[in-house]
């Protein structure tokens, strides 16, 4: 007892102390599991009888597994249909099932066929389309990025204006507006070369809205003020400050302005009249 009371008034834990602690420690534990899985018991049951799992792991729900399941499969349906019948010659194509093997496996011949035709055309047309969209979508997320980011972070004369713009020009659609760039770019001379496709594939009104509202909500003021306490400028304070923050943004630009260049066939029907330019949605 004299011991334990100098041990308790330094400071220092006897082992008969520790291991008491450690048993305490280890009850409270098992507590604690215990606990939570009663919890996840009574999630369970709950989520069995709504048909739908809760918010905290919605794998729980066989309904809703279900139905992402059929709508997987039929997202990926004219992907498989693609893939098979590529392997098929023309006869097997119009003598077989859809999605079935023909008769000969014919891939190879077919891949071969696609680039010899004339002269490896169908590789001039791929070539363009990689140009159209690296340039032209490549520009336009970039420019959307740089846009978004000033309006949502630095205040001048003429915000609202710029915003009203920017909607009427999602709410026009752009084969209203082919005819009048056709016109256009005939005076400038820029028909039938690549800037006739670049050049427009560099304006997204719905990229830069995206990216405003994204860095309005995803970039912390407070963050870029103390970036520019310790004295950053405004670029370092984008690059490095800004632009990480944004990666979810700029990836969801990007897929769309992607998108919408490689999916592009009236602009460049009007457009264009010399076959080596041809992206392959018009090849």
């Amino acid at each position: 007892t004299i011991m334990s009371d100098a041990a308790m008034s330094t400071g220092y834990m006897t082992p008969q102390g520790l291991k008491e602690q450690e048993r305490a420690a280890k009850k409270a534990e098992r507590a604690r599991l215990k606990r939570v899985e009663m919890d996840e018991k009574a999630e369970r049951k709950r989520a069995a009888k709504s048909g739908f799992a809760n918010v905290s792991n919605p794998r729980r729900s066989k309904l809703l597994t279900l139905v992402c399941a059929i709508f997987a499969v039929y997202c990926l349906f004219p992907f498989v249909y693609l893939l098979v019948n590529a392997t098929k010659t023309q006869a097997d194509f119009t003598s077989t099932f859809g999605l079935g093997f023909g008769h000969t496996f014919a891939l190879w011949d077919n891949i071969v066929t696609v680039f010899t035709y004339q002269d490896g055309i169908f590789g001039r047309w791929l070539l363009n389309t990689l140009l159209y969209v690296v340039v032209g979508a490549g520009g336009a997320t970039l420019l959307a990025i740089m846009g978004g980011y000033a309006l949502a972070k630095f205040r001048f004369p003429g915000r609202k204006a710029v915003f009203a713009v920017i909607i009427g020009a999602i709410s026009v659609p752009g084969i209203a507006l082919a005819v009048p760039q056709f016109l256009l770019f005939a005076k400038l001379s820029l028909t039938n070369t690549p800037w006739a496709m670049i050049i427009p594939s560099l304006i997204s009104p719905f990229g830069l809205y995206l990216m405003w509202i994204f860095s309005e909500q995803a970039v912390p003021t407070e963050l870029l003020e103390a970036a520019r306490v310790d004295g950053a400028s405004e670029f370092r304070t984008f690059f490095q400050v800004s632009l990480p923050l944004l990666a979810p943004g700029i990836v969801t630009t990007a897929l769309f302005t992607i998108v919408a260049t490689w999916n592009n066939y009236f602009l460049p029907l009007i457009m264009l009249k010399d076959s080596n330019w041809y992206p392959l949605t018009i090849g």
